[in-house]
């Protein structure tokens, strides 16, 4: 298929397409008369693609991930290894959002007569830390 129907089944720019070929997630195309011609399982690796960015993966993750696939090299130390990182990203991750989550929440019912109060509540200045509005 051509590029413009891989990008069109796949929802992407054929910038996107041809910059996954420039990175090695994609295998260069066999190339006729001068137009890339893609063979059919190059939708479905494209889609990995682009599902493991939605996931949080980078591309040299991903590129990490999939070389290899197809080679008859067992792939499970490699996934075991990747997943072992991303999981303690992850863990990073549902952390700070909690912590978004129950900021958000509470500036939603906040009354707080000045910014300078809400830093200090808050804490995010660390010479305001432990002080009373009194004391300073």
């Amino acid at each position: 298929m051509k590029i413009g129907e891989l990008s069109a089944r796949a929802n992407l720019n054929a910038s996107a397409i041809r910059y996954y070929e420039k990175l090695g997630l994609l295998a260069a195309p066999q190339r006729i008369g001068g137009q890339r011609r893609y063979p059919s399982g190059a939708l479905q690796r494209v889609l990995l693609v682009r599902f493991a960015t939605d996931m949080g993966f980078t591309l040299s993750e991903i590129k990490l991930f999939l070389n290899g696939l197809g080679d008859h090299i067992p792939v499970g130390p490699r996934w075991k290894k990747l997943a072992s990182r991303k999981l303690v990203e992850v863990k990073e991750n549902i952390s700070r959002s909690l912590k978004l989550k129950s900021l958000l929440q509470g500036l939603l019912h906040c009354h707080c007569a000045s910014l300078e109060f809400c830093v200090t509540r808050l804490s995010l200045s660390p010479n305001l830390r432990g002080l009373s509005r009194s004391n300073r």
